[in-house]
């Protein structure tokens, strides 16, 4: 699931980077960061921060 959160966070920084070649179109650029902003959090609080928490240390016993 590590492998999951980490590919979904790097997905998120490949779409706005995907987008610069895309469009030039100011707009059209400041949507895609904003997606792949969301698209990071989602990986990074979401699943990678789920991983986290059923291993934490402080629930080993």
């Amino acid at each position: 699931m590590r492998i999951v959160g980490i590919l979904v966070a790097l997905a998120g920084w490949l779409v706005p980077l995907v987008a610069l070649s895309m469009t030039q179109s100011t707009g059209a650029r400041f949507g895609a960061c904003v997606l792949g902003i969301i698209i990071s959090l989602v990986g990074i609080l979401g699943v990678l921060n789920g991983v986290h928490q059923a291993d934490a240390i402080w629930k080993k016993g």
